[in-house]
């Protein structure tokens, strides 16, 4: 093996001249593994570091989703019924005013009598009818007695037109005087009979069987005829009576002719009487949505009085279902109440509703959800349509279940 010599006497052989290559290769990897490691010590930090920011992006987010309550609408029919406020009608009743004029000349009955039908309740002294009675009857006696000998003459003068002994014109204007005559006593007749029955009204007489509630009239008044601000009397039949009361739009359905509800008269009565629905409107009223109903009341024991108070008990069973929600899921923004629902995306929709009867805690929605609806609990004043939430795991509490009172 050579040798070679280097100035100062140091020689390398043919090994020692690879060496600077063998260490610029080592160097290389020493590079390389330390970059390596260098780049898993910055890999191994950046991704706790990123994790950890990757985590509280996403707490921000949902912490910026605002949770909520949700409730669901509950579809129940109120255990206590309904009350609900009437009034007591007489079957019938009218107003007695004078047909004829005078001066009253007595009155038979007085407040509280039971009359009968066509029975006499008062007479009126007519001075002035009489006196236009007996002229007329003298009228129709003459017009009767001059159309009898209208008839007579005719009846020669056309067997004499016959005969050729006067002319045609005569016999017409025979023909013609009876006619006249008929006519007048027609009108006289007609005349009288109008008359008669005027004179009639002098007694004034029950129209129906019933009670008299108002008498207005004393001995020696003065009488005119077809006075509509003088009542003389004022009757009323009370066996049965009718009872009229209001059912709310959304009961109106239910209600059916033949059905029986009680009815209690006055505010503290304890006693209930039957009443038999006979009638409704079959229409409901613009101003108050209500339908009005009709019940017959037996009073043979006249133990209820007309123009009484009363209040009709609907049972629940004649009662429709109530949707119910909970007030504080209400939204009061201008004239419109709303509710927020949720769906299953969990975006909100502001939603108008309309509602009916106020159970104190709790309200009747007529229109505007469904029975499935996720209704928002205690909604914010900022809650818009289309913003996104995150219903709570545990649902809004309920109130007690409504009662429906009057």
């Amino acid at each position: 093996m050579s040798t070679t010599t280097y100035p100062g006497g140091v020689g390398l052989t043919g090994e020692n001249k690879a060496d600077p290559v063998r260490s610029r290769r080592r160097f290389l990897r020493v590079i390389i593994v330390g970059g390596a490691l260098l780049l898993i010590a910055l890999v191994v930090g950046f991704i706790p570091q990123w994790r950890q920011q990757q985590t509280a992006t996403a707490d921000t987010n949902q912490l910026a989703i605002p949770t909520v309550g949700v409730v669901t609408p509950t579809l129940t029919t109120p255990n206590s019924g309904l009350n609900l406020p009437a009034e007591v009608k007489p079957w019938q009743e009218a107003s007695i005013f004078a047909r004829a004029n005078g001066f009253l000349k007595s009155w038979l009955v007085d407040i509280g009598a039971h009359v009968e039908k066509d029975q006499l309740l008062a007479e009126i002294d007519t001075p002035d009818l009489a006196q236009q009675l007996a002229q007329a009857r003298s009228q129709a006696a003459l017009a009767q007695k001059s159309l009898e000998q209208a008839k007579s003459t005719n009846a020669k003068w056309q067997e004499l037109f016959h005969q050729g002994v006067v002319s045609e014109l005569d016999s017409e204007n025979m023909a013609t005087s009876q006619a006249t005559n008929q006519a007048n006593t027609e009108a006289f007749a007609a005349n009288l009979r109008f008359l008669e029955q005027e004179f009639a009204f002098q007694r004034v007489t029950a129209p129906f069987a019933g009670t008299i509630t108002i008498r207005n009239v004393n001995v020696g008044d003065l009488i005119t005829a077809n006075n509509a601000s003088m009542e003389m009397f004022h009757i009323q039949q009370r066996d049965p009576l009718r009872v009229y009361f209001r059912i709310p739009q959304p009961e109106a359905p239910n209600i059916a002719v033949g059905q029986t509800f009680d009815v209690q008269v006055g505010a503290e009565s304890a006693k209930a009487y039957s009443g038999k629905v006979i009638s409704t409107s079959e229409a409901v009223s613009p101003d108050s949505r209500t339908m009005l109903v009709e019940l017959q009341v037996d009073n043979s024991k006249n133990e209820i009085l007309p123009g009484s108070y009363a209040t009709i008990r609907i049972p629940h069973s004649a009662l429709g279902k109530l949707l119910i929600l909970p007030d504080n899921t209400l939204i009061f923004r201008g004239k419109n109440l709303q509710v927020g629902v949720v769906d299953a995306k969990g975006v909100v929709e502001l939603r108008d509703v309309k509602v009916g009867r106020d159970f104190g805690v709790q309200s009747e929605i007529l229109s505007g959800v469904a029975e499935s609806d996720k209704v928002i609990v205690n909604p914010s004043d900022s809650l818009v349509t289309g913003t996104t939430v995150r219903v709570a795991s545990t649902p809004a509490p309920s109130p007690t279940p409504a009662v429906a009172k009057k």
